[in-house]
């Protein structure tokens, strides 16, 4: 999976397993129900829980009635903590060193440097502010099989 999916892909897994009402082992959701919802391979998904995982959001079990579950409450699970557990992508990569002797080719790598770490601080910070639960309120009313959405 490329860094550019991994953000929302962890942020639609955590609110999947929300949806579901998955705050136990008995409640659990198989890598291939997630991936169905996203959609991709449950290769991914196992991947992607098992940082989620080590980041304290969900805890798994493998098998063939394994899943994964989640350990906060929605309301309780920030945007940014989710970044940074699967190393997303809000970093926005670092300028390539200029050529020599070329005066703009020596300024601006560092000049568009501190603005890339500007705007990855600011990312952080506006993620900071949504939780997995505001994902969902997205959702609507529009839970399967008569599920209620956690509020």
């Amino acid at each position: 999976m490329s860094d550019s999916q991994r953000f929302p892909v962890a942020a639609h897994t955590l609110a999947y397993l929300a949806h579901r009402n998955a705050f136990s082992r008995d409640a659990a959701v198989s890598s291939s129900v997630l991936a169905a919802s996203i959609p991709t391979n449950p290769v991914v998904i196992r991947r992607m829980t098992t940082q989620l995982a080590k980041a304290g959001l969900v805890a798994t079990c493998s098998g063939v009635a394994g899943g994964a579950w989640l350990l906060k409450r929605p309301e309780d699970i920030r945007l940014d903590e989710v970044l940074r557990a699967v190393n997303g992508c809000a970093h926005l990569g670092s300028a390539p060193i200029g050529a020599e002797g070329c005066p703009v080719s020596q300024a601006i790598p560092k000049a568009v440097n501190s603005a890339m770490q500007l705007a990855n601080q600011a990312a952080c910070e506006a993620l900071a502010t949504v939780t997995v639960a505001d994902l969902l309120r997205h959702v609507g009313q529009t839970a399967p099989q008569g599920e209620k959405i956690p509020a």
